[in-house]
């Protein structure tokens, strides 16, 4: 067997050593592996680069969802065709849960990211203007704004590092209130403008987020598409419609009829998209695969199709 050069990305923040971390490798006598520490005004994409320069095959992003999306953004931004293996040791590990790597088990995660066949995903991306910049960034899982980006941005990191995914739960009351109904125009590809009136927008490679709650239940990070989930609930009737066309429709309905498409609603829309301009009436919040990016009133978000290859 050829020997594997494994760069390891590693987030020196996180709650677990390098010795620790060189503990639970697998055994192997073909394993070459270099060690490269991210920063806090360098995600991993610096890392990333340094890894693949010292000839890596494989690159292992260890860390939180903040790593894994800047290991991930580099890796397609260059198409490199070096595999992503996930040692996830943040909150939410959205990429991992949707990807079934081993979640709290590192020495478990290490052997998927070492031994397991590599698939190819596909990443989207978003340009957005923020503070008269512009940016475009990557997103593994998913871009949004409304209710999930005002409750990445109300949840506090020391009750995160206490009560892990939970801490989104207790920023969740903030979160809807900050969050109103404006209006917005959607155009995806050679379509027509579709006006809007909602509170939050997600545009998802993956549909699943922590506890399990599955909002896309259609999305599919190798399909080539990105789902579009609109909410637009206002008042009880409206969110009551909501928790039904999650909870029962795209939920327990879904078990009875598994090859069926995601159904809308009053208060829910669902579609697929391979491009989407998004025009706000005024400036939101914005985030991707738990990142704050800022506040923007325009954004335009493309697919990569099948942009990296991951274990």
């Amino acid at each position: 067997m050829r020997e594997q050069h494994v760069g390891v990305v590693w987030n020196p923040s996180k709650k677990i050593t390098r010795e620790e971390l060189e503990a639970a490798l697998p055994d192997s006598a073909n394993l070459r592996i270099s060690w490269y520490e991210t920063s806090e005004d360098d995600p991993g994409r610096g890392a990333t680069q340094q890894a693949l320069d010292g000839g890596a095959d494989v690159v292992l992003a260890v860390g939180g969802d903040g790593t894994v999306r800047a290991v991930a953004e580099h890796l397609a931004a260059v198409e490199s065709s070096a595999e992503l293996g996930i040692i996830p040791l943040g909150t939410g590990n959205l990429l991992a849960r949707n990807l079934d790597i081993p979640i709290d088990d590192v020495p478990a995660a290490f052997a998927r990211a070492l031994e397991g066949e590599a698939e190819p995903i596909d990443i989207g991306w978003v340009e957005l203007t923020v503070d008269g910049e512009s940016r475009r960034h990557a997103f593994a899982v998913m871009a949004g704004l409304g209710i999930d980006a005002h409750m990445i941005s109300e949840t506090k990191d020391e009750l995160k590092d206490r009560a892990g995914w939970l801490a989104y739960v207790e920023s969740l009351g903030r979160a809807i209130p900050a969050s109103e109904v404006i209006g917005m125009t959607l155009t995806a590809g050679g379509s027509d403008p579709v006006e809007e009136q909602a509170h939050t927008l997600l545009v998802g490679n993956c549909g699943t987020l922590v506890g399990g709650v599955n909002l896309m239940p259609d999305a599919d990070p190798s399909d080539g598409e990105l789902d579009v989930l609109v909410l637009s609930a206002d008042g009880l009737g409206g969110w009551l419609d909501t928790l039904r066309n999650m909870a029962w429709d795209n939920g327990l309905k879904r078990l009875l009829r598994p090859d069926a498409t995601a159904d809308s609603s009053t208060s829910t829309t669902h579609s697929r998209v391979t491009n989407l301009k998004v025009e706000l009436v005024e400036p939101r919040l914005v985030e991707i695969d738990g990142d704050e990016l800022g506040e923007t009133a325009e954004m335009v978000i493309n697919i990569q199709p099948g942009a990296i290859r991951v274990r």
